[in-house]
């Protein structure tokens, strides 16, 4: 599969979401998305991201878009993950891989000098006709939520 690039369409899912939901990509449509993928609940860096998300969560809906979190951890996980921090975001559980897969964040990781696969940090910025615009890979927590409201704030 070629990786995807902006102006592509976004590819479609169909997702258990926390609380025993399902968020379809489809249904979204009209709304700008903000698709972040991380590597583990209630991980030191995955934590901090979903709070700075959380705390901007005011921010991005009046822009209007929409946050949502994927990582392959179970609904459970996430339920957990959710009502220990207090978080505001959507997360979806992506338990075998295709979503992650489909947009390019399943890839080969370093650490120690072993290597292993692993989910790419990175956020997709999906526009209201469901098209990629903007995409973040190797994602570095700080600074992160700031520069994604912004580029929300820019596509209107």
């Amino acid at each position: 599969m070629s990786e995807l690039k902006t102006g592509d369409l976004a590819p479609t899912f169909k997702l258990p979401a926390d609380g025993g939901d399902e968020i379809d990509l489809a249904n979204l449509r009209g709304q700008i998305v903000v698709l972040y993928m991380y590597p583990k609940d209630d991980t030191p860096g995955c934590t901090t991201e979903a709070l700075d998300f959380t705390a901007a969560s005011a921010a991005f809906a009046n822009a209007g878009a929409v946050v949502i979190g994927l990582s392959k951890d179970s609904v459970k996980r996430h339920d957990n993950f959710k009502a220990k921090h207090g978080l505001q975001v959507r997360l979806v559980s992506d338990p075998e891989g295709e979503t992650i897969e489909a947009y390019g964040s399943w890839v080969l990781k370093k650490l120690y000098g072993r290597e292993y696969m692993g989910i790419d940090r990175s956020t997709f910025l999906i526009d209201r006709e469901g098209r990629i615009a903007r995409i973040w890979h190797k994602v570095k927590v700080k600074g992160h939520v700031d520069e994604v409201i912004g580029a929300v704030r820019e596509l209107g």
